[in-house]
Formats: structure tokens, sequence, C-alpha cells
């Protein structure tokens, strides 16, 4: 059989494969790894939310299929907390949709809205799905910078002009994995101003709303006049209630684009479970303090991890938002990559992190490291590191050792 499938031959090997196969290597024969590389959140859900699952979940009538767009009252509440949060209007009949979290939702619009060779606008890093949802949907991807200043305005103009065909998407990620990157109000009204004129679909990520810090809280592109004429905004509660695995997220704006996202969904399935659904509805509309207890949490441990990188050698940027330091591999061991730096903290620190290369070629210079261990956990990575930092020359020559094998054995 010819197993060269034409999809899978458009997407690359796994870059974080490597590192997570050393990882597992590792802890099989004791070592203790101290794992900042997926971003998964290690706080629990708070007991309200668990509660409400139980409670739900003891209704026989619940176990039935669900909705593909999402139950009414979990809809109502993404308006709800849209209308709080940012001021902004949603009827959460067209223009708000629940999905089995937010990848899934990215993923499955890429489908509705793309077809074969239409030029997508993706930032360089970025998200995984932000560009492989539309390149496993037969489209092509151009790259912008990922900073959202005058340069990036200045990419997209650029891009319209020399692009063939014209793009037919934008996709927008801030607070920005990896990079940790905000943008404003003002830089989301140029973006907005810019694509309505060009008939450019916007696609805003903004899955860490809730995970900010020094009292910024991230904008919603929806607040800009006119963002729901070509935007559509996912966000997500795996990150702002430590909800990762209940896999809860949605999509609002563009009635259009929702209405497309919900064609497309009802084909492939039947939404998640009710219970999960009825328990995120108590998430939105029931106490927040639980999301100020983990923004708080949040920081301590960027303050802890940036604090004792610095002091250890390593200077890294102190991240307004996100639960991610996104950090420049350090001299001596900039020459090395992304991957091939992260296969040596994993060795030598016991500590792993995600290669920058994972999030675009323009990463590779950096290393992501994801505050999902707690302090105690945070502050042995930091001694481990700063060990191999103060003994650069011993694992450089390592790294060169191991290089030279891994030639041979090719």
């Amino acid at each position: 059989m010819n197993t060269e499938f034409h999809r899978i031959r458009r997407l690359p090997p796994y870059v974080f494969a490597e590192v997570n196969a050393m990882k597992a290597a590792a802890r099989a024969v004791g070592a203790d790894i101290i794992d900042l590389g997926m971003g998964n959140p290690d706080l629990p859900t708070p007991p309200h939310i668990v509660e409400k699952l139980i409670e739900t979940v003891q209704d026989p009538s619940t176990h039935r299929y669900s909705n593909s767009r999402g139950i009414p009252g979990l809809r109502k509440a993404l308006a709800g907390y849209y209308q709080r949060r940012f001021g902004v209007a949603l009827d959460p009949e067209t223009e708000t949709i629940v999905t089995i979290g937010s990848k899934e939702g990215l993923a499955n619009l890429a489908q509705a809205i793309t077809g074969p060779g239409d030029m997508i606008l993706v930032p360089n890093p970025s998200y995984p799905i932000h560009q492989f949802g539309f390149i496993i949907a037969d489209g092509t991807v151009r790259y912008l910078p990922v900073e959202p200043d005058d340069a990036f305005l200045e990419a997209l103009e650029r891009a319209v002009l020399h692009s063939q065909p014209k793009p037919a998407a934008l996709v927008l990620c801030y607070p920005s994995n990896p990079t940790a990157l905000t943008a404003d109000l003002e830089f989301y009204a140029k973006v907005v101003e810019f694509c309505r004129a060009q008939d450019i679909i916007i696609l805003s990520d903004l899955a860490y709303s809730e995970i900010y810090f020094d009292g910024n809280p991230p904008p919603s592109i929806l607040q800009v006049p006119g963002a729901k004429d070509v935007a559509v905004e996912f966000t997500s509660l795996s990150k702002t209630y430590s909800m990762p695995g209940w896999r809860i997220g949605f999509a609002a704006g563009n009635p259009r684009l929702i209405g497309a996202l919900a064609r497309v969904k009802s084909y492939l399935d039947y939404g998640a479970f009710t219970p999960i659904q009825v328990a995120a509805a108590a998430a939105l509309n029931g106490p927040q303090d639980c999301v100020k207890e983990t923004r708080a949490i949040y920081q301590e441990r960027r303050d802890v991890l940036v604090d004792g990188l610095v002091r250890a050698g390593w200077d890294v940027p102190v991240p307004r938002a996100s639960m991610y330091i996104w950090a420049p591999i350090p001299e001596p061991f900039t020459s090395l990559g992304s991957v091939a730096f992260s296969k040596l903290l994993l060795k030598h620190a016991h500590v792993a992190v995600s290669p920058g290369l994972g999030f675009g070629e323009n990463g590779d210079g950096h290393v992501r490291i994801a505050l999902v261990e707690n302090t105690q956990r945070i502050r042995q990575a930091i001694r481990n590191i700063k060990q191999l930092l103060s003994d650069s020359d011993k694992a450089l020559a390592d790294a060169a050792d191991a290089a030279q094998m891994s030639v041979a054995a090719k």
C-alpha cells in the first residue's frame, strides 16, 4: 500500500517528538524530570465546577447525545462573560458556538473556510494549529512577524500586495503562545480597519485572556467597532479554570463564520458531554475568586523563575501574560538551536522545555518554558540549570559528541 497520503505529506515530523522520547526514556530509568515543556496546567479544577459536573451526571437524561453547537445555557454564559469582561454584546444563537477545546474550533473553521491553495497569514512563531489547521485543509501559509507593532502592519500590507492569491484570512494570538506578547486595542483597531477594507477574515485566539499579570487585562478584538464584520474569536476554559482535559472552548463573533463552523461541526460531532457543558456554564456564571487565585499562582511562579534564571546567568524577559517564558537560548549555547539545547537541558539539568522550532522556524533561537510546576520544583529546576550554565564547556562537548554520533548513525 502507498502510505504517502496527501495531507500527511504536508505535515513535517513533530519537532517535540525527539525531546518527548528522551523525557520518557529518562523517566523509565528513574530520572526525576522537571517538566516545564507542555502547557498543561497542574492546578486542580475549582471544586464548585467539579461538584456541578457530579451533580449533573447523576441525571441519566444528560447521558444522551448533546448539541454540536453547545447547549443554550452555556452559549448564554459565554455571551454574559463577553458582556462583563469586554463590554461586547453577543447573540448567543448566531454569534457563539461551543467547541471541544479551542484547538478543535480553529481546525474545523479552517476546514470550513479554506479552499485548495487559499493563502492564510499566520505569525511565526505561533501555536502549531494556527498554521497546520489550514495546511491540513489544503491551504497555503505566509508568515508574518509576531510582534504587534508597525512592522507587523507593514508586513500585513506587503502580504496583500505581493501574494497570489490574495490572502483569505489572518490568524492572531495575543497573549501569544509561545511568545507571551500582548496586543492593545489600538493595534487591533488598525488590523480590523485594514482587513475590513481588504475583505480578509480575522481569526483571533484569546485562550490566555485571563492569565495576565501586573493588572493589565488583555482586550478582545471584538471590542473594536466593526470587528464582527470580519472577525471570529476563540476562547477556552482550559487555562482560566484549569480545565484542560475537559475540552471546552468557544468561538464568538461574525455570524457567517459561526454558521460555517456550526455546519462543519454538525457532520463531525454531537458536542461535548452535556454534564461538562453544564459545569462549564457554572464556571462562567459562578464566583470568579478562583480565577484571581490561579492568576496569582502563575504570577508567583513567573517571578520565581525569571528572578532565578537571571541570577543563574540566563537573561530572560518578564512576560505580561500567558503561562510561558519565551527564553532566548543563552550564550554560549546559541549555535546549537532550540532542539539540541532542549536535549542538553533535559540530559544535564533534568529540565524539559519546548524547543522554539516547534512553533515555527523563527522560533529556533528560543525555548518555551511553561509555568506548570510549583515553586519548589521551579527552584530545583533553577539550581539544575545554574549548574549546567556554570559548566557549559562540558555540556557543549557532550552536545558535539552526540551530534557526531547522530551523523555517523545516518
